[in-house]
């Protein structure tokens, strides 16, 4: 049986609530889910949690404003631009973290990259479903997801956009401020590769190439190791080798 995590709510900077889901003690290391999902989904239903914190990691996961069990309010102005890496520095802050390790999948893998552009320099960082352009060409995404929200009702199975809008109804999200989000992250997540010296675990799906390359990806970092399991960018997040590379990769 997955283990449970305890569930915390943190006012963020400008007050929004946010859940954060933590399991296991030890050194503490943050995950940042994917977009349209939320903690339980990315990180605890499938027991990639539970494998992290059983090599003594203590696991705090946050569902992203808009997400989860996370406030959602309407208002274009609660969704500045990089509002989720102010949320993210604000929860850093928040759990007093100095000493961490950091990483995410998909729109959590861009925000970790987001933070590591600017400076943030956990011990170790995974960047999981993660690629060269999802980094550099985040335009070409969000235009697919806002469209995908303009055809929630009326899309038909064989659409391009059929299985992002599946997965956001069984998500429950919010059209609203899930638009907002979107509009709030900014183009390129790191301008300059070369100064970040963490070492950085490239993650991804055999099938995945939703983001573009993870090899040139890996390439660009100076410390980066590039590591595959099975699936694609739906369906890696299912398999066990998700939690067990990571596992393995923040244990070493």
């Amino acid at each position: 049986m997955t283990k449970t995590a305890t569930k915390e709510t943190v006012p963020s900077f400008d007050g929004t609530e946010l859940a954060v889901h933590i399991m296991g003690e030890g050194r503490p290391v943050m995950l940042l889910h994917g977009l349209f999902s939320e903690a339980q989904t990315n990180w605890i239903r499938f027991g990639h949690a539970e494998k992290v914190a059983a090599e003594g990691f203590r696991v705090i996961m946050p569902d992203f404003r808009a997400h989860g069990e996370s406030a959602a309010p309407p208002e274009a102005e609660a969704y500045p631009e990089d509002v989720l890496v102010r949320d993210t520095e604000h929860l850093i802050a928040h759990y007093g973290l100095e000493d961490f390790d950091l990483g995410g999948f998909s729109l959590g893998a861009r925000t970790t990259a987001r933070l590591l552009g600017k400076g943030l320099k956990p011990g170790k960082a995974i960047l999981s479903g993660m690629g060269m352009e999802g980094l550099s060409g985040w335009g070409k995404r969000r235009t697919f997801f806002v469209d995908a929200l303009a055809a929630y009702e009326t899309a038909k199975r064989g659409d391009p956009h059929w299985m992002a809008i599946q997965f956001m109804k069984t998500q429950k999200i919010d059209r609203g401020a899930m638009g907002h989000l979107l509009a709030s992250i900014p183009e390129a997540a790191i301008e300059d590769f070369s100064n970040i010296d963490t070492p950085v675990q490239v993650l991804c799906g055999r099938d995945d190439r939703d983001n573009g390359s993870p090899e040139a990806l890996a390439e660009q970092l100076p410390n980066a190791t590039l590591d595959w399991i099975p699936g694609t960018h739906m369906s890696c997040v299912t398999k066990p080798e998700l939690g067990e590379a990571m596992a393995r990769f923040l244990a070493a």
